[in-house]
């Protein structure tokens, strides 16, 4: 990803409300699977990272995006957005 894509995608999240929220009990399978629904779905997530977890938030969206074949878009204190471009439901159409 370039960093006009990345910039752009920032730009998008802005006005995105964050669709989950990850607690005391981090990441567990079924909210890795979750999120990779969530992704095949809009393509551009944020997450919350609420003040419970232990876990670092950078930590965490590292592994999710591992896990769901997903580029880690940005990580601003806890929140994370996390983005997979979608083969059948495209969305977002990003710069060149």
């Amino acid at each position: 990803m370039t960093s006009k894509q990345r910039s752009y995608l920032k730009g998008l999240a802005m006005k995105l409300e964050p669709i989950f929220q990850i607690g005391k009990s981090s990441l567990t399978p079924e909210f890795t699977t979750g999120i990779g629904e969530a992704l095949a779905a809009r393509e551009l997530i944020k997450i919350t990272v609420l003040k419970n977890c232990m876990d670092e938030p950078k930590e965490i969206a590292a592994t999710l995006a591992e896990r769901t074949n997903s580029q880690v878009v940005q990580v601003i204190g806890r929140k994370i957005v996390l983005y997979r471009e979608s083969k059948n439901n495209k969305k977002i159409e990003l710069p060149k």
